[in-house]
């Protein structure tokens, strides 16, 4: 095996994610592109108004232009690059239009989602009409099994694109706890993307070293968060490789806790509607309720690394 393609990489947007940081967050910082926390949030969190967010520029640059390295030797990793780089497009208008423009929704849901949909069949088209990739999906603990859904693999494909993304958006909300987990996943994928030698690597490993550099702004306390266009990047990257790798089924177990996340919230409104104002869980997502029951930020994202770790560990036994 070439680890170069492993080891490169992963370096290279390491370093790209160290230099650009004194840069980009002191010119964030400049241009009050800061935080703004909700009164009826978690309480600790009020200190963190004014933190420069939109950091997710910080490792998406350094993944774009360390993956533009290797594009022409590894053609493979462009629907990648284009659905991390499409929806990272989409979290920064949202966060532009929160931030600078001062409108507090961003962009409204429906042409977020117009958005999303557009970003998604251009990926679908593009995995249909100039890849040899399929969109038959291994099933865990049934191996050499591969599922094929005819004509219905494409909404499957919307489904658990859309749903990634918004479940990564979800969990990016206590410093370094969206990047913690991603590196989890994205380790997953590197050991999985070697051993099938499918030829992803190289963007798999820029995106391990570009978080592991954005980790050192981003862990607790945070000098910067990453902001929609980093949380809707990540989540670009996670179900773009899943599907390079046939290994959209396996989302529920490596990515359990961005479903956890998306749950919370999807069972804290539907109780509330229909017991007229009563709540399952003290705050969603999920990791606020954790909060609030006395766990500390620190203490939250170890043990969702660590569960996201353990589970992908149980995921690789199921290839």
């Amino acid at each position: 095996m070439n680890f170069k393609i492993v080891v490169v990489p992963v370096l290279v947007a390491f370093a790209l994610s160290l230099l650009l940081g004194p840069i980009i967050i002191p010119l964030l910082r400049r241009l009050k592109i800061g935080q703004t926390e909700r009164t009826d949030g978690v309480k600790s969190h009020l200190n963190k108004t004014g933190t420069p967010t939109m950091g997710g520029l910080i490792f998406l640059i350094s993944t774009t232009v360390t993956a533009l390295l290797f594009v022409k030797e590894y053609p493979k990793i462009i629907p990648i690059l284009f659905l991390t780089l499409g929806f990272g497009i989409i979290g920064f208008l949202d966060d532009y239009l929160k931030v600078v423009m001062r409108r507090a929704d961003g962009l409204l849901p429906g042409q977020k989602m117009v958005c999303q949909i557009i970003v998604t069949s251009v990926f679908a088209f593009y995995m249909i009409r100039f890849t040899d990739v399929s969109l038959a999906m291994k099933i865990p603990f049934m191996p050499g099994t591969m599922l094929d859904m005819g004509w219905m693999a494409i909404p499957l494909l919307f489904f658990v694109v859309l749903g990634t993304v918004n479940g990564v958006n979800f969990t990016d909300g206590l410093d370094g706890l969206a990047s913690s987990v991603t590196v989890m996943v994205s380790t997953f994928f590197m050991v999985i993307a070697i051993g099938e030698k499918s030829g992803i690597e190289p963007m798999i490993c820029a995106v391990i070293g570009a978080l592991l550099g954005f980790l050192v702004f981003n862990v607790f306390p945070a000098k910067v968060f990453m902001g929609d266009t980093g949380s809707l990047a990540l989540g670009g990257f996670v179900a773009g490789t899943a599907y390079m790798l046939h290994m959209p089924l396996f989302l529920p177990i490596i990515g359990f806790i961005y479903m956890f996340e998306i749950i919370s919230v999807i069972m804290q409104v539907t109780y509330f509607k229909i017991t007229h104002g009563k709540r399952i869980f003290k705050m969603t997502p999920i990791h606020h309720h954790f909060e609030l029951v006395g766990w500390s930020e620190t203490q939250i994202v170890a043990v969702f690394s660590i569960v996201t770790a353990v589970l992908c560990m149980i995921a690789i036994l199921g290839i």
